[in-house]
Formats: C-alpha cells, sequence, structure tokens
C-alpha cells in the first residue's frame, strides 16, 4: 500500500508499505542487473551506503543461472543475501534492445539469447512467472519498448499490445500468488505506459492503465536517446492522469538533475546504471558538481572526492589514490568509485525527502537544479 504523506507543488513525499519492508519516496533503486552491483559492491555494502531498493533483471537471470534454480534456492533475496525489497524489471527491454533477432507477435516475442544464440520466448506469463520465481518485491509488466523517434501508427499500435499484455500480466500474477508453491505470495505488479514522444497516445495510455488498479505506475521508453527537455515534456502531460494513490516510477533515469526535475514534476521510483557505469570510468558526482577523475590535475590532490561527503571511500582515500587505481585498472579503485557514486545517490534522494519534510523543498530544487550538472572547476 502506498501512503502519500505530504506534497510540496507537484513533488511528493510518502511510503510504499511492502512485505519486505517499507520504501521511503521519493526513492532510487540500486541496479544489480545480475544481482550483484557492477564494481563489486555487495548487499552489505548497500545498506552501509543507504540503498533501500535492489533492483534485478528478469531477462539476464532468466537466461543465467536460471530463474528455477532462484527459486530452488529461496529467491533472489535470499540468493544474494538481500534483506530488504527488491524490483525486478519485466525483461521486456532487454529484449528489445539486446536480441537482434526477434518476432513480435500477439503472444508474446520470440528471440535469440544474446549468450548463446538459445532460442527463446516470452510473453506477458511467460515474464510472470519467470518474476513469480525470483519471488522480487515488485515486478514490472511485460511491455513493448520501442525506438525513439518512431512512427505515430506503429506507437497507436504498440500502446494496445501493451495494454492487452497488461491484462494478461495481471491475470497471471493473480494466479501465480495463489498457488501453494510461490514464495512471495503478495507480489505487487506494476503497470508501465508507454507512448513515446506522443502526448496523446502517453495520455490515452495512461488512462486505460490506471483502470485496472495496480499497486504502481511507471513512465517507460523515455532516456533512450530523445533531449531531457523531452522527456520533461512527456512527464508533465502524463503525472496528472496518474492515480494520485499509486507510486509512480520513471524508468532507467537517469543523472541527479534528471531525478531532481523529475521529484518536482511528480515522479516517486528512480533507476539508472549511471552512477555505477559512469564510476568504473573516473567520472564522480559532488555536491559541488562533476568531476573526472582521470585529469592529470588530480594526480597529486590529497582530498576526498568530496570534502563534505561520509561515504567509505571519501573517509579514507584521496582523489590521487583512486585516480592512480583506476589508470592502473585496480578493481579496487572502480569499486571506490561506485560506492561513491551510489552513496551520492542514496543521499540525494535522502535530502530531497529531508527537503519535503520540512518543506523547503522548492528551495532545495532552486539551488541544485543549477550545480548538479555542472562541472566541478577546482
Amino acid at each position: 500500500m502506498y501512503e502519500l504523506l505530504k506534497k510540496e507543488g507537484r513533488a511528493r513525499r510518502g511510503i510504499l508499505h511492502t512485505v519486505h519492508g517499507d520504501i521511503q519516496t521519493p526513492v532510487f533503486m540500486n541496479v544489480g542487473t545480475c544481482a550483484a552491483i557492477k564494481g563489486g559492491v555487495n548487499t552489505v555494502e548497500l545498506k552501509e551506503i543507504g540503498c533501500q531498493v535492489e533492483l534485478s533483471n528478469t531477462y539476464h537471470l532468466h537466461i543465467r543461472p536460471g530463474d528455477k534454480l532462484i527459486k530452488e534456492l529461496g529467491g533472489i533475496r535470499k540468493f544474494m543475501a538481500w534483506d530488504g525489497p527488491v524490483l525486478t524489471d519485466s525483461g521486456g527491454f532487454q529484449v528489445f534492445s539486446l536480441a537482434s533477432l526477434r518476432r513480435i507477435k500477439e503472444e508474446g516475442v520470440y528471440f535469440a539469447s544474446h549468450v548463446d544464440g538459445k532460442k527463446i520466448f516470452m510473453g506477458p506469463e511467460e515474464s510472470m512467472q519467470i518474476q513469480s520465481n525470483l519471488a522480487s518485491t515488485i515486478a514490472m509488466a511485460f511491455d513493448e519498448c520501442i525506438e525513439n523517434p518512431a512512427e505515430y501508427k506503429y506507437v497507436k499500435e504498440s500502446c494496445q499490445r501493451t495494454y492487452r499484455w497488461l491484462i494478461r500480466c495481471k491475470e497471471e500474477m493473480k494466479r501465480l500468488n495463489s498457488l501453494p508453491d510461490t514464495i512471495n505470495k503478495d507480489q505487487l505488479l506494476f503497470g508501465i505506459n508507454q507512448g513515446s514522444t506522443y502526448e496523446d497516445l502517453r495520455i490515452e495510455h495512461m488512462k486505460q492503465i490506471a483502470e485496472l488498479d495496480l499497486d504502481g505506475y511507471a513512465i517507460g521508453g523515455l532516456a533512450v536517446g530523445e533531449e531531457a527537455e523531452e522527456m520533461y515534456r512527456i512527464i508533465d502531460a502524463v503525472e496528472p492522469h496518474m492515480p494520485i494513490n499509486k507510486p509512480r516510477y520513471l524508468m532507467g533515469v537517469g543523472t541527479p538533475l534528471n531525478i531532481l526535475e523529475a521529484v518536482h514534476l511528480g515522479v516517486d521510483f528512480f533507476d539508472c546504471v549511471m552512477p555505477s557505469r559512469n564510476a568504473r570510468h573516473g567520472n564522480l558526482f559532488t555536491w559541488h558538481g562533476k568531476i573526472n577523475l582521470t585529469n592529470e590535475k588530480y594526480a597529486t590532490d590529497t582530498r576526498p572526492f568530496d570534502e563534505g561527503c561520509n561515504c567509505p571511500a571519501c573517509r579514507t582515500y584521496s582523489r590521487a589514490y583512486v585516480r592512480h587505481l583506476i589508470k592502473a585498472k585496480e578493481a579496487v579503485g572502480m569499486h571506490l568509485a561506485v560506492t561513491h557514486n551510489l552513496y551520492f545517490y542514496n543521499e540525494l534522494m535522502q535530502k530531497i525527502r529531508d527537503a519535503l519534510d520540512g518543506g523547503y523543498f522548492e528551495e532545495f530544487y532552486q539551488k541544485y537544479r543549477n550545480i548538479l550538472g555542472e562541472r566541478l572547476e577546482d
């Protein structure tokens, strides 16, 4: 159950009560695609850096080690020794982005594994079955992800298909949650809004899926190449039609500035591989702007990444040392950088929640929207 505690403008402060614990929103979900954060951050460390929700990937875990094996071992949370909530995506995005050979039919999608070329079929029922085997806290509905830009006619047909698939997802989850051997019989289902960058299709689709009374609603198909202003325009158009008493999730977003802007527009949930991916290449986020640690000027810099940061890396190590590790391709360097960026993202969400609790979010927003996207000159 989602509890909306307060609003400031369109920004929302809430709690999603789940069988695996409460999620304080707005929240950033730390992405562990294959049940692990790239960069070597383990689940004990995730707790230490403030992670509330871990996100894993249905497609990748189905390919290996196999969702049935994970079910035998007690589900994804037991498998990876994580006692908090887990969200699993439906596999839809990976099917459409990784599978070079695919055929989309009404029943689902036929495609070849990106690992060994093995032929696979995935439809709404299969996606729900895999996610039920994983026993995640929140399962995402199976949808069709399309590229931006796309032709209006195709996008409209795709939205209609995604809606029909969503109905099948809901029916299958109800069936699965009633089975005696299902690990998590309280698994939640989030539906996904599609419609590319066409406001009328987005709004029409959102109104349709809102009638299904799901546990939450996501905006999908953005952050895939379009300009940030286009993304904000679509959120602005769709948000008024999203149920006020259900959590809102902007999938695959984004930069700290993207998150701040989207919270300002009424979004509650976020995820992105950016903090860990950027960190592995020495690109770090701070409260004063972004830094590229590989720059020569940091070779003798004895300061932490961010002098105001209390993450494990900043408490102990210098820019010069971690720069050396990353240049030398030492794994511990990537680990320290990833730890810092994820800590930063989780702290950003905590500060946003604090600002909403304290009634000064607009002031916080106006201050940091001009800082978070800039490169730090020091």
